[in-house]
């Protein structure tokens, strides 16, 4: 009697990567180092890379209104037009001569709102830390809550990503699990992986149950882990895992993004809001 034929493994060979990379420029403003990060991560992953960019024209105090012709309006618009295109110039400088397949989009809109409609195209989105000029640059924290994708963000002056040791800073929810779904594809480069969750002395069993669980799940992904439960106590979960991540000479953490939105503020926990102004080494962050 002939045995019966194995059961067809439907995700047998699957794809774990990202297929486009899209990075935010800021528009007037440095951000070369950030598009060579991840020109090189596109390169790595054999992923298109799209540059993306908008700036809205600035709003107009009332008691000026008076002053601001059409004519004046027009001549913003078209400046603004062109600090587009130089921004454009900007990118396609920093990717070089790389051959990667490279795609530009942008737009005389608001950034949040552009690249929020935008970011369909992707499968990570790129981008750096917060400023105040929110006509031309993009506050990373609204962008991971409203784009539907993971999102990186890149420290000033870093160019380079290596991802050989990485620190997955875990709190047990929706967040945390997308954004190490999410980055897989970053985890699988890395040499060591490290797990922590921060709590309190009273759940830490149940924490350590977490923590085993995670590294049971990325060692059926043929991921090198190496768990670890840190017992917060008082001190600022933020800073213990920037500690964390600085002593395993890790260059990336991953974590959920903890936050909504009310009255159109954004509204952050304190660790997420500490990662995205604070943190040394590159965010990887998921709502």
């Amino acid at each position: 009697m002939r045995e019966p034929a194995a059961p067809q493994r439907l995700w047998e060979g699957a794809d774990v990567s990202f297929a486009a990379i899209m990075v935010h420029v800021d528009a007037g403003s440095e951000s070369s180092d950030r598009v060579r990060l991840a020109a090189q991560l596109a390169q790595r992953f054999g992923s298109t890379l799209i540059g993306i960019s908008a700036t809205m024209l600035p709003p107009y105090p009332a008691e000026s209104a008076y002053f601001v012709t059409p004519e004046f309006v027009e001549q913003e618009q078209r400046d603004t037009i062109e600090s587009l295109k130089q921004t454009e110039s900007t990118f396609r400088a920093a990717v070089g001569t790389n051959e990667l397949n490279i795609e530009w989009r942008s737009e005389v809109d608001l950034p949040e709102s552009y690249i929020a409609s935008e970011a369909r195209a992707a499968d990570l989105l790129v981008v750096g830390r917060p400023n105040d000029d929110i006509c031309r640059s993009l506050d990373p924290g609204a962008a991971v809550l409203r784009v539907g994708r993971p999102v990186l963000v890149v420290p000033p002056g870093v160019d380079a990503l290596s991802g050989e040791h990485i620190v997955v800073g875990w709190k047990d929810g929706r967040e945390a699990r997308r954004a190490l779904r999410d980055s897989l594809p970053l985890l699988h480069g890395a040499k060591s992986v490290t797990i922590a969750e921060f709590c309190d002395s009273e759940v830490e069993a149940s924490s350590r149950k977490h923590v085993e669980d995670v590294g049971i799940y990325l060692a059926r992904h043929k991921i090198p882990v190496a768990s670890e439960l840190v017992v917060s106590g008082k001190a600022s979960v933020a800073k213990k895992l920037i500690e964390l991540a600085t002593s395993r000479n890790a260059d990336m953490i991953v974590t959920g993004a903890y936050g909504h939105s009310r009255l159109g503020e954004w509204i952050f926990g304190g660790v997420t809001r500490h990662l995205l102004r604070s943190s040394p080494m590159c965010c990887f962050l998921a709502n």
